[in-house]
C-alpha cells in the first residue's frame, strides 16, 4: 500500500498510508469539536485536506485567486537575531521588501515587550521614521503585552502565579488588575509615539500569554489607540487557542475573556477596534502533522465564518499546524498555507 511523506508535530519524518492520514485527520477534527465545541469540517473540506496532504510535490502552493497577504510578528528579529546575519533592522526591512517580496513588515526590538521598550521609545520612533522614508510596504511596530514583567522583582506587583497556589485568590486577582492597567498605559505610550512617527500599524503580539488580564490590557490599549489614531491599523495576534482564566472574572464590554476560543476571541477583538486578528491554534508535538493541521483548520474555519475583520492565521513554529521545530519544514509550512487559505478561508498568514 502506498505511503505518503509527512511529519510528526515535532518535525520528525513520517510515512503514512491514505487510511492512516484519514484517521489522523478525523481524530484532529474530533479533538477540536470535543475541546472547543467547534463545528466539524465538512466532508468536502476533509477530502480537500487529504488531497493536499498526499500531493507528491515537496512544496505546494495555492491555486491562482486564493492568495493571501503575508504578515510578521517579531519581524526584525528574524534575520539579524535568530539567523545571526549581521544586518541592521533597517536593512532587514529592505530585504523583506525587495528580496523576499513581503506584503508587510514589522519593526521590533530584541526586548519584545512594551514595558521594556518604553525606556527607549523615542529612539524606536526615530527608527520608524527612517523606515518610512525608505520602505514602501506597510511597516508595523510590534511587541508583547507580557504581563508577567509587571510582577516582582521586575515590576511592582505581587506574582499571582505564586499567590493563587497559596489560596490568596483575592490578592492574586487584585495584582492582575493593577498590572493590566500599568501594562495598558505602557502599550498606549509606546504605540502613540510610533503612530506619531508614521507607523502604518501597531502589532499587539501574543496577547493573552499571561491569561485573561494580559488580553484585557491589549484590548483596552487598542480602544484608546483607535480613538486617538483611527487611521492606524491595529493587529492582535493571540497567544493560544484558549484564553486562560488566570483571573477568571475579567470582561471586555460584557464579553467574559476566560475560556474564549478563536471564534469568540475575534468578535471581542473587533469590538475593541482591532483591524486584523491573528488566530492561534497550538501544535501538539506528539501527534502527527495531519492531526495538528486538521485540528487547526477546524478552529480557523469557524473563526473566519464568525469574523467581521480579516483573519491572519499565526502559522509559524508550533502554531497553526506547523511542527514545533526551530526552522519550519517548508513541505509542512506550504501545506499549512494552502490549507488555511483554501479550506480555512483565512485572509492571510
Amino acid at each position: 500500500m502506498k505511503k505518503y511523506f509527512t511529519r510528526m508535530g515535532d518535525g520528525e519524518a513520517l510515512w503514512q498510508t491514505e487510511d492512516e492520514l484519514r484517521a489522523d485527520v478525523d481524530a484532529g477534527v474530533e479533538d477540536a469539536v470535543k475541546r472547543g465545541k467547534a463545528k466539524p469540517l465538512a466532508d468536502d473540506d476533509i477530502a480537500h485536506l487529504l488531497d493536499i496532504l498526499m500531493m507528491p510535490e515537496k512544496n505546494v502552493s495555492v491555486e491562482r485567486g486564493n492568495e493571501g497577504i503575508h504578515t510578521f510578528d517579531a519581524g526584525t528579529l528574524k534575520i539579524p537575531i535568530r539567523l545571526a546575519v549581521p544586518v541592521s533592522r533597517h536593512t532587514d526591512m529592505l530585504i523583506h521588501e525587495r528580496v523576499l517580496c513581503s506584503d508587510t513588515m514589522e519593526l521590533c526590538n530584541t526586548d519584545y515587550s512594551y514595558k521594556m521598550v518604553k525606556n527607549i521609545a523615542p529612539e524606536e520612533a526615530m527608527q520608524m521614521e527612517q523606515a518610512q522614508q525608505d520602505v514602501t510596504i506597510p511597516i508595523f511596530y510590534g511587541a508583547m503585552p507580557n504581563l508577567g514583567l509587571y510582577t516582582k522583582p521586575d515590576g511592582q506587583f505581587d506574582n499571582w502565579a505564586e499567590l493563587l497556589p497559596q489560596g490568596k485568590i483575592k490578592e492574586g486577582m487584585e495584582a492582575q488588575e493593577g498590572a493590566l492597567e500599568q501594562c495598558c498605559e505602557d502599550m498606549v505610550m509606546v504605540s502613540s509615539q510610533q503612530a506619531e512617527a508614521g507607523a502604518d500599524g501597531i502589532q499587539f503580539d501574543t496577547a493573552g500569554a499571561s491569561g485573561d488580564a494580559d488580553l484585557l490590557a491589549a484590548l483596552k490599549a487598542t480602544k484608546v489607540l483607535k480613538e486617538k489614531y483611527p487611521d492606524t491599523c491595529v493587529t492582535m495576534g493571540m497567544a493560544n487557542e484558549f484564553t486562560l482564566g488566570m483571573h477568571g472574572k475579567l470582561k471586555f464590554e460584557d464579553d467574559k475573556l476566560a475560556g474564549q476560543y478563536p471564534r469568540d476571541q475575534v468578535k471581542t477583538c473587533a469590538k475593541a477596534g482591532v483591524d486584523m486578528f491573528g488566530a492561534v491554534v497550538n501544535t501538539n508535538s506528539s501527534r502527527s502533522f495531519a492531526w495538528n493541521l486538521a485540528r487547526s483548520l477546524t478552529f480557523v474555519k469557524e473563526c473566519t465564518e464568525a469574523a467581521t475583520i480579516p483573519v491572519l492565521v499565526n502559522a509559524g513554529m508550533g502554531v497553526g499546524g506547523i511542527p514545533l521545530s526551530a526552522v519550519a519544514p517548508t513541505d509542512a509550512a506550504a501545506r499549512v498555507s494552502k490549507s488555511m487559505l483554501e479550506i480555512g478561508k483565512a485572509d492571510g498568514l
